[in-house]
This record gives C-alpha cells, sequence and structure tokens, in this order.
C-alpha cells in the first residue's frame, strides 16, 4: 500500500450528510439525517486506507455530533471543526487554519491537504486562498455549479463521493513523487 501523505479536510452538508433529510428540534439543532449515496462508503474507504479524515463544517457541534455517530461515521475522523466552535465560517480562513492546527499541521504543510466540499462560495474558495486543494463535489442542485469568481474555481470536480476515492488515490500518487 502507498504511503497516505495526504490530508482530507471534508464538508458535511450535502457532501457527506443529505441535507434534504436534516430532522431538526426546536433550538435547530439536527437530530437525526441521511448520509448522501456513497458517502459513508467513501468515508470508510479513506480511512481504512490510511488517509488523515477532517471534518470541516458550518453549524452547531452538537448537530453534526447527532448525525455522525447515528450514521456511525464519529470515528473516522481525527478532528471536527464546527463554526459554532471557531465563531466563524467558512470561506474564513480561520475554519481551515483550526483544522490545520488541531493536526498540528503548518502552512508548508497546506500543499498536502485537500477539500471537499459542495459550496463553491464556502469550501471552495476557502481553500483556494489558503493554497489548498479544492474538490467540488457537485451532487447536488441546492447550491451554485458555476463559480461566482476566479475564486470559486475548483481544481477538481467530481460528482459523486464514490468518484472522489480514485481522485485521491492519484492526487496522493503525484505528491508522494513530488508532482504536486
Amino acid at each position: 500500500m502507498n504511503e497516505k501523505k495526504l490530508i482530507l479536510f471534508l464538508d458535511s452538508g450535502d457532501t457527506i450528510i443529505d441535507e434534504s433529510t436534516e430532522i431538526r428540534d426546536e433550538e435547530g439543532i439536527v437530530i437525526s439525517a441521511s448520509v448522501i449515496p456513497g458517502a459513508d462508503v467513501m468515508v470508510k474507504t479513506l480511512f481504512e486506507r490510511g488517509y488523515t479524515l477532517v471534518l470541516v463544517a458550518d453549524g452547531d457541534a452538537q448537530s453534526f455530533k447527532n448525525v455522525f455517530k447515528q450514521n456511525n461515521l464519529y470515528d473516522y475522523f481525527t478532528a471536527m471543526i464546527y463554526s459554532e466552535n471557531i465563531k466563524a465560517s467558512k470561506p474564513s480562513p480561520r475554519m481551515f487554519k483550526a483544522a490545520a492546527g488541531a493536526i498540528e499541521l503548518t502552512e508548508a504543510d497546506y500543499a498536502k491537504v485537500v477539500m471537499i466540499g459542495n459550496n463553491l462560495s464556502r469550501d471552495i474558495k476557502g481553500a483556494n486562498a489558503l493554497g489548498i486543494t479544492s474538490v467540488f463535489l457537485s451532487w447536488t442542485s441546492r447550491y451554485p455549479h458555476t463559480p461566482a469568481d476566479e475564486n470559486e474555481h475548483p481544481d477538481y470536480t467530481v460528482s459523486e463521493p464514490l468518484e472522489f476515492l480514485e481522485l485521491v488515490e492519484q492526487l496522493n500518487d503525484k505528491l508522494t513523487v513530488g508532482q504536486i
């Protein structure tokens, strides 16, 4: 098995969890939701292949704990960064820097990080601003698929979670031989 040098930052809503299935309590906390097709397999497979997974998501910590535990995905993440705790939302660099700091990465390590998300103006723009490789998951029509400006252009686009598995392996191989 090839050494896994890439670090993977993953968004939650419509990247792993299907936002259309969210059930919220009276305080707005998500108490249950389903994964999008293939997302659970993606997370488990990436973990089993030796990748470090970090959740970088906007929302309330309890919502993420509820749905990730419900879907048996919580323990696959080395760290979970939530906008509620950081007091900022993507594309703020604070979110990405907090994720990097949680696993003791420096700015020099950003070239080893890949961020996958469904939102061009948050996930992609935020990753691009820090030199993090950006992958747009175009699974949902809930958010725009056309970049509003050059800062929202993803490095790569996949249409469903399982496509991300092959892309990650290709990017890891390039990093391992020093092509990234």
